[in-house]
């Protein structure tokens, strides 16, 4: 099999399952994650003879692709602020939105040696890109889940980044032992009925308690947040959330009904409320 070949057959298995402008970055990802190759290599060696396992990797890639199975899933890697994490089922698969509230951060917090908590951390893309990114900043980061913290650690050693991991409830956030100048937290947010208008290789790929909430109380995760915020941020600390897009109005109530200050809402590159900060001020 040749390069030109490989390409022609994605194209042709996944026509009319996926959007043409997909399928040709899927095929980038599987060269890159496969053969490490990149997007000029793809071009350059286009008549190539492919190594031997490359067909029957190909065939697997595209058997799980058209049960709808996500192609970060397939690979167990994600790219996240131009890195790769490994990702399994007990994490969510990193989305580009993402990225966005992370550069937000960056932007804003140009000093050093800054105190960071992220909570819910997953595969741990947001702590340990912040921890990368800001100047010698001390991240820590927190989840219920072991098995997503066990990813998170993972990822940190492979990146060679130091962010310190803990187990924690985000319903039950103990009393601040440490004062944050950041923290950023992406909860579940989606509600149950949104479930319905939901594609399959979310539900069906995805954990669903680092997604869902209560139709009857989509504020569940960040009433704690907030609460925790208030107490646990320093003076000026900046408090940093991802949200449903059509809860932002309840999102600013909740961080104003605990003292916080300067609640913004910020569109993502889709035009959505997807983020609100909030700071806390002692005058």
């Amino acid at each position: 099999m040749t390069t030109r070949e490989a390409i022609q057959c994605l194209r042709t298995e996944l026509s009319g399952l996926y959007d043409p402008r997909e399928v040709e970055s899927m095929t980038r990802v599987i060269f890159e994650e496969v053969l490490l190759w990149k997007p000029v290599d793809i071009v350059m060696r286009d008549s190539e003879e492919l190594p031997v396992f490359f067909p029957s990797r190909l065939n697997e890639i595209i058997t799980r692709l058209r049960r709808n199975e996500p192609l970060q899933s397939i690979l167990g890697k994600a790219r996240f602020h131009g890195h790769s994490f490994m990702v399994t089922p007990a994490v969510l698969i990193p989305r580009p939105e993402t990225e966005q509230l992370v550069d937000m951060i960056v932007d804003q917090n140009p000093g050093s040696d800054l105190q960071v908590l992220d909570i819910g951390t997953g595969s741990g893309c947001i702590a340990i890109s912040l921890a990368r990114a800001l100047k010698f900043a001390q991240v820590t980061a927190t989840d219920i889940s072991r098995d997503a913290l066990e990813v998170a650690s993972r990822n940190a050693s492979e990146l060679k980044t130091r962010v310190k991991f803990v187990e924690q409830d985000i319903l039950s956030c103990r009393a601040p032992s440490e004062a944050w100048d950041i923290i950023v937290s992406n909860p579940p947010y989606v509600t149950e009925s949104e479930k319905a208008t939901m594609e399959r290789d979310v539900l069906d790929y995805e954990p669903n308690v680092a997604l869902f909430v209560p139709d009857s109380d989509p504020m569940l995760f960040y009433r704690p947040i907030a609460s925790y915020a208030s107490r646990a941020l320093k003076n000026g600390g900046r408090l940093y959330l991802e949200i449903n897009r059509a809860m932002a109005q309840q999102v600013c109530n909740t961080l104003l009904s605990v003292g916080l200050r300067n609640v913004q809402v910020y569109n993502d590159f889709n035009g959505n409320n997807r983020f609100v900060t909030a700071i806390k001020i002692i005058e």
